[in-house]
This record gives structure tokens, C-alpha cells and sequence, in this order.
């Protein structure tokens, strides 16, 4: 099996995923967070800034294109298209694995292209947590990165037929990368969630971002096991937390060892970015979704949906009255239904995202 076949195989499946969902309302632990509407709070749509700071960067938008793929000739078209998307939508971008080019640099342009045709638009590079210093710093030249995505994946790997059985040196490795790139290191998952835990483990280790990237998207344990000639693995389907929860979850250790979180994972639409912003991620990456609207309807129709997508971000924080991403820390939030039940047994109340907008707490939480 070679790279190549496998970001192809990767991508027919995760796209197949995705239009076996297409046309209904899946339910998400998104659904289990709700706004408390207070009428007279709006503001003025020309008031809002969407603008968000991640590692000492400002983004113009709070909403990002997440790791995908390339490796393969296909893929790289796909990476083109993308890199098109992202320059006309002034969004971030981060590439796919790019496990594939440091094994054969023959698949360079596969990658280079998110350069090429984004000069000037804020790229991320996207390495395993095995890489070297060595191998990093050739992900990052390679597209001249602004940043460094890492992404852990043990479900994933041990899943996949041909994966990673030993993930002992992933801290080690971490800290040295931390140390080492010169660009501003992220960590993230694939799809199964980081734990508070596991954030302030990693703050330890010398990150300060975090994707906490949890389950509800892209199901990696899903797309390898159906490569597994048994498909014996489907128990694991579903594996981890939810985005919402791990987001939750990791609040109070991001506060407290001063990491920047993102979001993504089941991101389905402008609203569930909204609600993840409110949950206190400084940004929100898809990846499944907007290749699929990629895969229908070409770069034109991602460009229109992402530029939708910016649009009605900017009037939800309208009608909450947030004129900045930092103000939806501040808006009241009702956390019902299984989110509700993963804060309490969590030993997190979730009653408190109801009356954050108090003045009088407010006060408390500015002056302690």
C-alpha cells in the first residue's frame, strides 16, 4: 500500500462519510448548547469584528480550512482548489499529513501548490508526532509555514492495517519540536478529542495551541477499518469526546497555563462555530464538510460557502450583541442533554455558562 493509495483511499472515504450524512440533520452534542436570548443586546452588524489573535498572529476570521490530504496527484489538485478557496476568503489554512512528501519528496508539488496559489494567506504545515526537527523543518520550508500543526492519531493508526503500533516517544518528540521549529506549534487530534488533561500535559510540554479536534466529523477509526479486510474494528466507531465537551473540558487548564485553544470536529455550520467561540476556542477548522462541497460543485461553490459561512458568523455575534470574538466568552449558554451529563460527571457545573453576561459576576471574574 503506498501513500499515495492511501490519501486517495482516505478521501473517497471521508467524502463518502460525509454525503451518507448530506440531506439530514445529524444530531450533534452542538445541538446541546443553546444561546439564551436576550432581545435588546443586539448590536450593529458594522461593530462586529470577526478578527481573532492565534499565536500572536490576527486572523481575519475566526474560521479556518483544517488538515485534509495530499501525497497523491489527485490530492494535489485538491490542496490547489483549497489554496484557491483560502486566498479568495482570506481564511487560514493548514495542509494535510505531509508524512507522504518527507518519505518521497517526488509528491512535493502535491503540497507546494497551497503556497503557490496562497502567497500571502497564513499556512499551516501538518506533521506526525514522530517527526524529527529535521523532518519538520522541511514540512515548513517547503511551504514557507507560518505554523506548525502536529497531529496525534493513536485510534487512527492502530486501526489502520499498516499504522503506528508504539506511541511512547509522542511527548518527548512534542517537547523537542516546541522547542526547536521557530514557528508557533499546534497540537491537535484527528477526531477523538483532547482531554483538560491532555492540554495541560501539553503545556508542559511547551505548546500553546491546542486543537482539541473531537468527535462528530471525520470518523478516522471508520475510514481504516473499512480498509481492514474484516472491517474488525467497527467497535470503535465513535470513539472519543465530543468537540463541545473537550472544549468544556479544557477551559480551566487552558486558562490557567495560558493556551490558546481551537476548535474542530463535527463542525456543521455557522452556528456550531459560533457556539465553539462561545466555548472559548480562539478559531474553528472544517475540513469534512467543505471538501464535500468542494467534491459537488468545484472551487467556485467552496468559495461561496465559505464566504456564507463568514457572513452569517459575523450577524449571529450580531444578534448576541459580541462585537469581538473574546466578547462570546461572555454570553449566556444552556448546556442540556448528554453535553450537560458529560460536565457533571466532569465535575464541571454546567449552570454557570447560563449567567456568565451577569454584571455582578463579571466584575467578580475581572477582580478577583
Amino acid at each position: 500500500m503506498t501513500y499515495a493509495s492511501r490519501k486517495d483511499d482516505h478521501v473517497r472515504l471521508a467524502v463518502a462519510q460525509q454525503r451518507a450524512c448530506a440531506g439530514e440533520h445529524r444530531r450533534s452534542p452542538f445541538d446541546d448548547i443553546t444561546f439564551v436570548h436576550h432581545a435588546l443586546r443586539g448590536t450593529a452588524e458594522d461593530r462586529v469584528s470577526p478578527a481573532t489573535e492565534v499565536g500572536g498572529a490576527r486572523w481575519r476570521a475566526p474560521l479556518y480550512i483544517n488538515a485534509m490530504t495530499g501525497g497523491s496527484a489527485r490530492t494535489g489538485e485538491i490542496n490547489r482548489a483549497l489554496a484557491i478557496a483560502a486566498r479568495e476568503t482570506g481564511v487560514a489554512i493548514a495542509s494535510g499529513s505531509m508524512s507522504a512528501y518527507l518519505a518521497d519528496d517526488s509528491v512535493a508539488e502535491t503540497y507546494r501548490v497551497l503556497r503557490r496559489h496562497n502567497p500571502d494567506g497564513y499556512l499551516i504545515a501538518n506533521v506526525n508526532a514522530h517527526a524529527t526537527p529535521r523532518l519538520a523543518a522541511r514540512a515548513i520550508d517547503l511551504l514557507r509555514a507560518d505554523a506548525l500543526q502536529i497531529h496525534v492519531n493513536a485510534v487512527q493508526e492502530i486501526v489502520m492495517p499498516e499504522g503506528d503500533r508504539d506511541f511512547s516517544a509522542w511527548p518527548r518528540n512534542i517537547a523537542e519540536l516546541a522547542r526547536t521549529v521557530g514557528v508557533p506549534v499546534i497540537v491537535k487530534e484527528v477526531g477523538f478529542g483532547i482531554s483538560g488533561d491532555t492540554v495541560a500535559r501539553l503545556a508542559d510540554l511547551g505548546v500553546r495551541i491546542v486543537d482539541v479536534s473531537g468527535r462528530g466529523g471525520t470518523d478516522f477509526a471508520s475510514i481504516e477499518n473499512a480498509r481492514r479486510p474484516g472491517s474488525e474494528f467497527g467497535a470503535l466507531s465513535g470513539w472519543g469526546q465530543s468537540t463541545a465537551a473537550c472544549l468544556i473540558d479544557a477551559a480551566e487548564p487552558a486558562r490557567r497555563h495560558d493556551v490558546a485553544l481551537l476548535a474542530s470536529g463535527g463542525v456543521r455550520t455557522p452556528l456550531d462555530v459560533v457556539r465553539s467561540l462561545a466555548l472559548g476556542a480562539r478559531a474553528v477548522g472544517v475540513a469534512g464538510h467543505f471538501l464535500s462541497v468542494l467534491e459537488a460543485g468545484g472551487v467556485e461553490a467552496l468559495i461561496a460557502e465559505i464566504d456564507d459561512w463568514l457572513t452569517q458568523i459575523r450577524q449571529v455575534m450580531v444578534i448576541l450583541g459580541a462585537d469581538s470574538v473574546p466578547a462570546l466568552a461572555h454570553t449566556d449558554v444552556l448546556l442540556t442533554g448528554e453535553l450537560a451529563e458529560h460536565c457533571r460527571l466532569r465535575g464541571i457545573d454546567p449552570a454557570g455558562y447560563a449567567r456568565r453576561s451577569d454584571p455582578a459576576r463579571l466584575v467578580l471574574e475581572r477582580n478577583p
